[in-house]
């Protein structure tokens, strides 16, 4: 039996199961760890450089650099499985910028003919093969990546060529559903966006209140959803906003609200026709979040509305 963690959540997992990692080029070798994700693993021996960990076979080294104060012989510890720069797993209780499957925006620290190292946090780069890049890296470039495990090797890599692994084909989505989303491409219709790492939607111009870049990652919420009979590309089309739907987003706003009328004496020069830009610039929220807060904390009276801005009421 081993725990592995998937998305914060550990499980157990009969060890029969979890033979996942026998890269082509070198069958003889097996693991029940999951490479590229976070494992819950047993501390099996206490050495000069580190602690041994139980993977069901020789172990995995933690080095003596990543072990947590007062850590001992039988301790369950949460470590990132990974290869190190001598192609061998090794264990990290450092935390990279993204594991297994995740898609995120890293940036270049070399290039070589071969390819470029990325940084995600960890003591080793990651690399992204010449032939999974669009049109060339550079160093201290910013690159938006998918992360993925190269089946010959059995080494994490990453490549510039995310669209193959987008599809709406088979959605679990449903409207209203709170999901991660990641700028991927400007069109005339605003921002098409990453859902959740596996699909694609629309994040329409009319819905952006912010200069956005490839690779700005934020929440939202499914708007609606378009049945793939009712598309040219026969796959479900989506739409989304960024925040939370309805009044869950008017509640966060309105905390932030009275906590800035607070911070500025008990008054704000902000109301109904006040500009978006502005709006969005001082509160973060677009005018029509703002206005839909305002109007609920009028009507709770916890402030004076006026054509020249909102007033706290005193308590």
């Amino acid at each position: 039996m081993i725990m592995v963690e998937e998305r914060g959540t550990v499980i157990e997992r009969e060890t029969t199961e979890l033979f996942l990692y026998r890269p082509r080029a070198f069958p003889y070798l097996w693991s029940m760890i999951q490479v590229g994700q976070y494992n819950v693993l047993k501390v099996k021996k206490d050495l000069a450089f580190g602690l041994i960990l139980d993977d069901g076979r020789e172990g995995i080294l933690l080095p003596t650099r990543f072990v947590p104060k007062g850590a001992r012989i039988g301790d369950d510890l949460k470590v990132f499985i990974y290869h190190d720069g001598e192609d061998r797993l090794i264990a990290t209780t450092q935390e990279p910028k993204g594991i297994l499957g995740d898609i995120v925006r890293l940036r270049v620290v070399s290039t070589t003919p071969q390819g470029a190292f990325l940084d995600w946090g960890l003591m080793k780069d990651l690399f992204v093969p010449k032939s999974k890049q669009l049109i060339g890296m550079r160093t201290n470039g910013d690159y938006l990546v998918k992360i993925y495990l190269d089946e010959q090797t059995g080494r994490l890599a990453a490549t510039e060529k995310i669209e193959p692994f987008l599809s709406n084909r088979d959605l679990p989505l449903k409207e209203k559903d709170l999901v991660d989303l990641i700028a991927f491409r400007s069109t005339d219709l605003g921002w098409v966006v990453i859902i959740n790492n596996q699909y694609t939607g629309v994040l329409h111009r009319s819905e952006i209140y912010r200069e956005m870049q490839k690779g700005d990652r934020f929440p939202g919420f499914i708007k609606k959803i378009y049945p793939a009979e009712q598309t040219p590309t026969g796959e479900a089309q989506v739409d989304v906003v960024a925040g939370k739907p309805g009044y869950e987003r008017v509640e966060d706003a309105s905390e932030k609200v009275l906590r800035l009328l607070k911070e500025n004496k008990g008054r704000l020069p902000y109301h109904d026709k006040s500009d978006p830009e502005e709006i969005y610039s001082f509160f973060g929220m677009s005018k029509k979040t703002f206005k839909m807060t305002t109007g609920r904390l009028y009507k709770e009276k916890k402030i004076i509305l006026s054509d020249t801005g909102i007033e706290l009421i005193p308590t």
